[in-house]
């Protein structure tokens, strides 16, 4: 019996946690909207740390000037070079909003290996109101995108607002594999979390953070020595006393065409960081990763057809899943289309989980570092 039972016992974790994490999404993407309580719109200061060029950069950077929001906004671009090429595209942008307070930071000081760190740290002098928003490069956000995030600092114990993001156009395979992977692990992850024991991180697509918590952390200085400074100031504003609250519209993440090999390497970057910023949290999440549950199941399976029957059972439950976080709460329109990568971007994520135990070297954006204990990083010359 037991012999029998065995390969569905080694998949319920990886199932179960899929049906966890579909109520708890059910129960988040049903919950009101804040901002149609809200009472003021505070101030806003915008810092966008830019180096070199994105897909769609002027029209990523453009949807921030397209608000409807009728507090204040100020958005500060922050470079590192004078001859970035970046730079004639905030300048198009500066004309034709020529209405909205819209500044450049061309400073080149560096305050530790983390560049973009150092762009902000260059960057906030610059910011006059008290909700200050970091926000990558590569992200567009919708109309009401300021409205929404802002609404959350109604309550004075919030010191950080973060928000989920998402890719709804892909270029191949490629790009193909980790979009569907924010869909199908990032998202999931980030909101049994939010559910089990509130957030602890932030997501560096987007966070809106109170500058009294800032400065109780140390400001941005104080990240300047990690690779993940999303991370960093999510979990150094949450140990300081502080609430993060999690945003239930999403920003978009534009990508651009790549190659597996670039997008294999981010994904290793992405998990070592991982590793060394949260390691006993990272360790057992492979318990409930599909691929080695799936695997396990075939190859101990005695007859072989139970084996993948825990297999089609496991992969039923996947693929239905995540079809309706892709359909109702994602809404990225990946799936179904992209279905069939599922098991492949599973066994992806395995390897990456695997190998991510296996160094500590990392490159991000064309420096190679070396991370240390608790997620410090270290450049290689």
């Amino acid at each position: 019996m037991l012999q029998t039972l065995l390969p569905f016992i080694i998949i319920l974790p990886s199932a179960a946690y899929s049906i966890i994490s579909l109520f708890s999404a059910l129960k988040f993407f049903n919950k009101p909207s804040q901002h149609h309580q809200r009472t003021i719109s505070p101030g806003v200061s915008i810092l966008k740390p830019v180096k070199g060029m994105d897909e769609d950069s002027y029209d990523n950077f453009a949807s921030f000037c397209c608000q409807q929001y009728s507090g204040n906004v100020q958005l500060i671009f922050a470079v590192a070079s004078a001859d970035d090429p970046v730079i004639p595209v905030i300048e198009q942008l500066i004309s034709d909003f020529s209405n909205h307070d819209i500044s450049l930071v061309i400073n080149p000081a560096i305050h530790g290996p983390n560049y973009k760190v150092s762009n902000l740290v260059n960057a906030l002098p610059e910011a006059r109101h008290d909700i200050i928003v970091v926000s990558d490069s590569d992200i567009s956000v919708e109309e009401d995108y300021l409205l929404s995030v802002t609404a959350h600092f109604a309550d004075q114990l919030v010191g950080l607002v973060t928000s989920l993001y998402r890719t709804s156009e892909v270029h191949g395979i490629a790009t193909a594999l980790e979009a569907i992977g924010f869909t199908s692990e990032m998202i999931p992850n980030v909101i049994v979390a939010q559910k089990l024991e509130g957030l602890t991180f932030a997501l560096g697509a987007s966070m809106a953070v109170r500058r009294e918590a800032l400065a109780a952390i140390g400001g941005f200085e104080a990240l300047a020595g990690y690779l993940a400074d999303d991370y960093q100031l999510g979990n150094k504003i949450h140990r300081a006393g502080w609430k993060i609250a999690l945003d239930n519209a999403f920003v978009e993440s534009v990508i651009k065409r790549e190659s597996l090999m670039s997008v294999l390497s981010r994904q290793l970057r992405w998990s070592r960081t991982m590793r060394v910023s949260r390691p006993g949290g990272y360790l057992a999440s492979g318990i409930t990763l599909p691929f080695p549950a799936a695997l396990l199941a075939t190859l101990l399976a005695k007859p072989l057809w139970i084996g993948l029957t825990a297999l089609t059972l496991l992969y039923a439950v996947r693929l239905t899943v995540n079809t309706i976080y892709s359909r109702y709460f994602v809404k990225d329109e990946l799936l179904p289309r992209w279905l069939w990568l599922l098991p492949l971007r599973d066994m992806l994520s395995f390897f990456a989980w695997a190998f991510s135990f296996m160094g500590n070297r990392v490159e991000w954006r064309g420096s190679r570092f070396i991370l240390k204990s608790g997620g410090k990083i270290e450049e290689l010359v």
